[in-house]
């Protein structure tokens, strides 16, 4: 068949995952043509022939929280243009292609084209666990030890409920890749599939040597985040802090000056090591350490949870992708939602990494196959179909 493939070009995780969807199919022979934005296009490019390079909005962010009103003004600012570079994109390098199928990854070029043109459209992706999926209370509000509610995450639940239903409604078949699982809501049980998070191979080949080591691992997105090291500095635990050290932009001052070069990484503190990014270098660090501090991102929480490793998340604020994620996380015992690294919370989270590790035993996955088969099927049937 020919596929329409398109993929979202925020953050790098869709293109990831995307990656080993697109390997699987190309390798059932399929002949397919990708369209993707952002720094993902150049990711994809590298691995497939027929890429194409669309415009795509990003949100926007400040002091961790999504900014929401920064976001729309972009939107309505700059919207048009985005949407003539897209239209100049299909013109050039799509209109005739002619696919049988489309596939998307929460990405809209691609969703239009299939409306657009008739063409079936299948739904790949971890935001659709939001409006499809049934949420108990105890993931839409956050209590206190004395029962009080002290965070209402609905209003933030509805928002995005209504969002992603609105970009990507319609769908022949939503395929949704999540670690947590409760019922599908009975309108859309028919068209929806639940399947663990999709994993990279060298995740998968990873899960025979994972250790529970004697370091903890932190991924840091925001290399201004300096209160942070300080926290952990001040713990009686190695930490390997990974984000810090870019090529694209200068290490803050205030860290330049009292590091220490450690071979290609700089030692911060005596237990708290700031490592140079490697695809190699991380996974294994991942699969041998105690614990893992991170945001809400969906690709690394799943790899820790396939990896048996404790999560401490940070979720962006009013960001209910990553509030979910972090929420079902702590439901499940799998590890702890915060809102900041602080000394006390960090240190009692060390103190029941053994219980956290201990749940995580109960998730269980075969790699990839049960997704990739669904898919299979689902495109066999469309194929008879034509």
């Amino acid at each position: 068949m020919k596929i329409l493939y398109g993929v979202v070009g925020e953050g790098m995780g869709h293109a990831v995952r995307s990656r080993v969807v697109l390997e699987h199919l190309a390798a059932r022979g399929h002949t397919l043509k990708i369209v993707v934005s952002g720094r993902a296009h150049a990711f994809l490019s590298k691995h497939f022939e027929d890429v194409v390079e669309i415009s795509g909005l990003a949100l926007l962010y400040e002091d961790n929280a999504v900014d929401r009103d920064k976001t729309a003004m972009k939107i309505l600012t700059e919207g048009a243009g985005y949407a003539l570079d897209n239209v100049d994109a299909y013109v050039r390098e799509v209109r005739n292609f002619d696919a049988d199928a489309v596939i998307s990854d929460f990405e809209s070029f691609a969703y239009f084209y299939a409306k657009a043109h008739g063409k079936p459209l299948l739904s790949v992706d971890n935001q659709h666990a939001i409006p499809l999926l049934q949420h108990p209370d105890e993931v839409l509000e956050r209590k206190n030890a004395s029962g009080e509610v002290v965070r209402d995450y609905h209003g933030d639940f509805d928002l995005a409920r209504r969002l992603i239903r609105t970009k990507m409604s319609g769908a022949r078949h939503y395929l949704v890749t999540t670690f947590f699982f409760p019922p599908i809501k009975p309108k859309y049980r028919k068209e929806t599939s639940l399947f663990p998070p999709i994993l990279r191979p060298e995740i998968l080949s990873a899960k025979a040597r994972a250790t529970q080591g004697a370091h903890v691992l932190v991924y840091q997105t925001s290399a201004s985040n300096l209160a942070m090291l300080d926290v952990l500095a001040s713990l009686d635990t190695t930490f390997h802090v990974y984000g810090f050290l870019r090529p694209d932009s200068p290490l803050p001052p205030s860290i330049a000056e009292k590091a220490v070069a450690e071979g290609d990484d700089l030692r911060y503190a005596p237990n708290v090591l700031l490592r140079r990014f490697s695809e190699a270098g991380f996974i294994d660090d991942l699969a041998s350490a105690r614990a893992v501090i991170t945001g809400g991102g969906f690709t690394l929480m799943g790899e820790a949870v396939y990896l048996g490793k404790p999560v401490y998340s940070i979720p962006i604020v009013k960001h209910f992708e990553q509030i979910v994620s972090a929420r079902y996380l702590e439901l499940l015992g799998y590890g702890e939602h915060h809102e900041e690294v602080s000394r006390e919370a960090l240190d009692a989270f060390l103190g029941r990494v053994d219980g956290y590790a201990e749940a995580l035993q109960r998730h269980t996955q075969d790699g990839n196959r049960a997704l990739l088969a669904k898919l299979d099927q689902l495109l066999a049937e469309l194929a008879t179909q034509r």
